[in-house]
């Protein structure tokens, strides 16, 4: 979710997010943050932190680690880097415009403007890269691998059609352009391992999947026809099996991923036969304009399984992840809502296991004092704490680009580092 773009936040509503392995559940809200475990959501919603006082609009947990990047309403062009265990703000920077939207991974963190973006190093937080003059982005889509050994940025390189731009962020030049929709894009989504990147327009009816290498498409699917919707969110699931779609409707789609086997090529040949045969016997009876019109519907999947959510108009944010060796289809919403689904290894209807209620963040017994720490270089060491680098590390185990891909800042104009 971008910032300009939630109206919600205003009508006292939620952003919701989900951390890169799908973990942990980050709530953000007027009255403050707040981090939940994904471990037993069946019964339980453990509550793992909460941090009371701030507007927050923008909430970002590294993996399972204490670090945060975090942005309040009250300062939307600030981002606070925090370590929520000892209740310490690490570091914060101010940007020249209004931060849309906050990705980050073991290698690097990205900040996205509306037309630029900038990539730090997540090890000291110094900016090794400046993406500037991006097509204007207004919702701050981007999307950042979650694995460092695929460390690509993904945005849009084109505001009226459905271009994605993808970016090396480790050796820092644009990798691929993708030229995934007519219509300018709505939502985008990495795989697991980064190999993959989900696509979704503005039309909202087609959602298509993309090899990162070399940009050919793996698989289309049809989510619907009848009507035009906002795609809000899209996600593979941990175990890179399936897709999952939420829109401003009632209904979130999966669809599931078959990947070519040996023991299903014949098959697929035999399918593949049959659709052009089809196909070309439909096209006869059609214009001419219309034949490869008519092979798209044909080839394009259908929703593997689906899920029905109470309200809809609403804006959801959707992961497919398994806990405690069960699948299990995890939607948060804006209204402070999340829903458990249980996914059916055959397909169909999504059955509903547990709601829970996000709405309300307390203030925790004792608050930690709020503690400015300064982080000049990665060596400093908090009193009484660990330095910025060993946080980062207890998580883990320079060329112009087309779209608008820039060289390193080296002035940072328009940014400071705010040292403590």
């Amino acid at each position: 979710m971008s910032l300009l773009a939630r109206t919600d936040i205003d009508a006292g509503g939620f952003f919701v997010n989900f951390n890169q392995d799908c973990s942990s559940l980050a709530v953000g809200s007027k009255n403050g943050y707040s981090l939940f475990s994904l471990n037993s959501v069946d019964s339980n919603l453990d509550q793992i932190y909460t941090s009371y006082g701030e507007d927050i609009c923008l909430v970002e947990r590294l993996f399972s680690s204490s670090l945060v990047a975090v942005v309040s309403l009250n300062a939307p062009r600030k981002l606070k880097v925090c370590h929520f265990k000892k209740g310490t703000e690490i570091c914060n920077y101010s940007y020249s415009n209004t931060i849309l939207a906050v990705k980050l991974n073991r290698s690097r963190l990205v900040v996205c403007l509306e037309e630029s973006l900038y990539i730090h190093n997540i090890r000291d937080m110094k900016v090794v890269h400046t993406i500037r003059d991006t097509p204007p982005n207004k919702t701050g889509l981007c999307a950042l691998a979650s694995d460092s050994d695929h460390c690509y940025l993904a945005y849009p390189g084109s505001a009226t059609v459905g271009e994605v731009q993808i970016f090396d962020a480790v050796n820092l030049h644009a990798k691929i352009m993708i030229p995934a929709h007519d219509s300018p894009l709505a939502a985008i989504a990495f795989s697991q391992v980064g190999t993959e990147i989900a696509t979704a327009s503005e039309k909202g009816t087609v959602i298509r999947v993309f090899s990162v290498s070399d940009g050919t498409k793996l698989f289309e699917f049809r989510r619907g026809v009848k009507r035009c919707v906002s795609i809000a969110s899209l996600a593979f699931s941990t175990c890179s099996k399936y897709l999952c779609c939420s829109s401003n409707t009632e209904t979130v789609h999966v669809f599931k991923l078959e990947r070519s086997t040996p023991e299903t090529s014949d098959d697929q040949g035999a399918k593949d036969h049959w659709y052009g045969y089809i196909s070309k016997a439909v096209s006869s009876y059609l214009p001419m304009a219309l034949p490869s019109q008519v092979t798209d519907v044909f080839t394009q999947g259908r929703a593997f399984a689906s899920a029905l959510l109470p309200v809809a108009g609403l804006r959801h944010s959707c992961v497919i992840t398994t806990i405690q060796k069960a699948l299990r289809m995890l939607v948060a919403s804006q209204d402070g809502y999340f829903y458990v689904y249980q996914l059916p290894t055959e397909g169909g209807e999504c059955q509903l296991i547990k709601k829970h209620d996000l709405r309300n963040i307390e203030p925790p017994p004792n608050p930690p004092r709020a503690e400015s720490v300064p982080i000049g270089v990665p060596t400093v060491v908090p009193s009484g704490g660990t330095s910025y680098a060993a946080t980062v590390r207890g998580t883990s185990g320079s060329s112009a680009g087309s779209g608008g891909a820039g060289s390193v800042d080296d002035d940072h104009q328009g940014h400071q580092q705010q040292q403590q």
